[in-house]
């Protein structure tokens, strides 16, 4: 039997040493808010923060995290850098089809937490291998970037003619 602590709670499982953080989260707790994407911790959807470090739980055994403190995406909103991404990933509208972006705000939170004020090379650094289908990554730099200044990025949008008109 471990204990794990998961979003300041204690809970007992009864799970083999082995059993990816990522299973026990959704199929043995009930928090499904963190996805499952590739399993071999490429694409960052099962991105969890232990002691405020993201990490992939998709293959980081259970048995390994003794008494770590464990955040998932159903409790980053209770931190100021989670509750600042929360709100500009909101008013930024990043999401479109939305799986990947629990991974996306947790990663993200984590950069904040570390750095306040992050340039582009920060970005990119935290968020490499958060992979996201629908290619919001625009909108997610400037959700990072207006949590962290507190100022709205302005979007480029690129509008192309219709085929067949005229220039």
């Amino acid at each position: 039997m471990l204990s794990l602590s998961i979003n300041g709670q204690s809970y007992p499982v009864d799970v083999p040493d082995d059993m990816p953080l990522l299973w026990v989260l959704r199929d043995v707790i009930g928090l499904t808010g963190t996805k499952f994407g590739c399993g071999i911790a490429q694409c960052g959807a099962c991105t969890v923060h232990l002691d405020g470090q993201p990490v992939r739980s998709c293959v980081l055994p259970v048995g390994s995290l003794g008494n770590r403190a464990i955040t998932t995406i159903e409790a980053i909103g209770n931190t100021p850098a989670g509750q600042k991404i929360q709100q500009a990933w909101l008013e930024v509208d990043v999401v479109q089809c939305g799986y990947c972006q629990s991974g996306q705000i947790m990663s993200a939170t984590a950069l904040l937490q570390r750095t306040p004020n992050p340039t582009d090379a920060d970005i990119d650094a935290a968020m490499a291998g958060n992979i996201c289908r629908c290619a919001t990554y625009v909108r997610i730099r400037a959700a990072i970037k207006q949590a962290a200044t507190g100022k709205a990025e302005i979007l480029q949008t690129m509008v192309s003619a219709p085929a067949g008109a005229a220039s």
